[in-house]
């Protein structure tokens, strides 16, 4: 009951004094079971307006939870592309939790060049391909020829890839 009350007062701060929101999204963590849900309703009380601004300030100065949080909150939040730049440095990350948060449902923003590379990073870094949003109709050739690429990069050492990669390759002709 105590949390409810805290985030409850939080969503009604950050919605009248939008900086506000830079203390009590770094406390969310504290105060919440349930911290990255908690992060996700204190993006929701910003003004449309600002939200840009703020969720790059944020995800910029914030730890890997408070990206996480940012990044899975993308899809619900009134924004058009603006998040991109977040996806992007996302993908640049070796956090496997945020590539995988940054290729879900808002990754339809990304072009088809850049979505193309965070998928192979997915396969080389065995993040399940579950996670990857429109998979079936994002994948094509260009795809497949990566993917293929480092197959056979992999089996020449050795290795193999995950078996999602190998189910990949046999759906796109």
């Amino acid at each position: 009951m105590e949390q409810n009350t805290w985030l409850a007062g939080a969503v009604a701060r950050v919605g009248e004094d939008p900086p506000a929101i830079v203390r009590f999204f770094a406390a969310a963590g504290r105060h919440c079971d349930d911290a990255e849900r908690a992060r996700a309703r204190l993006l929701l009380a910003l003004p449309p307006e600002v939200l840009p601004y703020w969720i790059d300030d944020l995800y910029r100065h914030g730890d890997a939870n408070e990206k996480l949080a940012i990044l899975t909150a993308l899809p619900d939040l009134p924004l058009g592309p603006e998040g991109v730049p977040l996806l992007h440095d996302a993908i640049r990350t070796n956090d496997t939790r945020l590539l995988a948060a940054a290729l879900g449902p808002y990754s339809r923003h990304l072009d088809q060049h850049a979505w193309r590379h965070a998928v192979l990073k997915c396969v080389f870094l065995a993040v399940p391909l579950e996670v990857v949003s429109d998979l079936d109709h994002r994948a094509d050739r260009e795809l497949t020829a990566m993917v293929a690429a480092l197959r056979a990069e992999r089996e020449a050492a050795g290795r193999r890839l995950p078996p999602d990669a190998y189910r990949l390759l046999d759906r796109i002709p």
